[in-house]
C-alpha cells in the first residue's frame, strides 16, 4: 500500500478527487473550498487591531485554520515520508526547453532545489522570499481569493469573475514561465 502512495498519481485519479471537494464542502457542511482568507484569520485571531478588516467573528472560520493546517502537514508527508525514490519523469519538450536554459541535471530544477530552505541563504532569497509572499497576499485578495478557490470553487459555481482570475492565473504562470523564469536562472 505504501509503494502505491509513493508513485506519482495520473491526473485523471488525482482531478476528480479534488473536485470532489466542492460539492462534498457544499452538502455537507455549506462551506466554499478555498485557502487564501486562513491569513486573514490568523492576523484577526493572533493581532489586535483595531482595523475594521480584522474585526470579525473569525472563530466561525476556524475549519480553514484546520484545513490550511492539514495542507501543510500533508505537504510535508507527501514530500517527505512518501517521496518518489525515481528521478523525476520529464517529456523530450521539457527537456530541450530546460536543456537550451543550461539545465543539464535536472535535479537541479525539482521545487525542493527552487524553492527550497537553502535557496534563502543570502540576502537576495530572503528578499526572494518575502516579495513573493507579499505579492502572493496581495493578489489573492486584490483577486478576492486565491486559485484553488478560483479554478476548483468558483469555476464549479460558474462564477465569471472566477473564469478571469484562471485566465489571468494562467496568462501570468506563461509569462513568468517564458519571460521571468529564463532570467533567473
Amino acid at each position: 500500500m505504501l509503494e502505491i502512495l509513493k508513485q506519482p498519481w495520473p491526473w485523471y485519479i488525482t482531478g476528480p478527487l479534488i473536485g470532489l471537494m466542492v460539492p462534498l464542502l457544499l452538502i455537507f457542511a455549506n462551506r466554499h473550498f478555498g485557502i487564501s482568507t486562513s491569513f486573514r484569520h490568523i492576523c484577526a485571531a493572533c493581532i489586535p487591531t483595531k482595523n475594521p478588516f480584522f474585526k470579525y467573528d473569525w472563530k466561525k472560520e476556524s475549519w480553514m485554520l484546520f484545513l490550511a493546517g492539514g495542507i501543510i502537514i500533508g505537504g510535508w508527508i507527501g514530500g517527505d515520508a512518501l517521496k518518489n525514490p525515481n528521478p523525476m519523469q520529464l517529456s523530450n519538450n521539457a527537456i530541450e526547453l530546460f536543456a537550451s536554459m543550461g539545465f543539464s541535471d535536472f535535479t537541479e530544477i525539482s521545487p525542493s532545489a527552487i524553492f527550497g530552505w537553502e535557496s534563502f541563504s543570502g540576502w537576495q532569497g530572503w528578499l526572494f522570499m518575502i516579495a513573493g509572499g507579499f505579492l502572493i497576499g496581495f493578489g489573492t485578495r486584490w483577486a478576492n481569493g486565491c486559485t484553488a478557490g478560483h479554478a476548483i470553487m468558483g469555476l464549479s459555481l460558474l462564477n465569471p469573475g472566477s473564469l478571469v482570475a484562471v485566465i489571468g492565473f494562467f496568462i501570468g504562470g506563461l509569462a513568468v514561465t517564458h519571460l521571468l523564469f529564463p532570467q533567473l536562472f
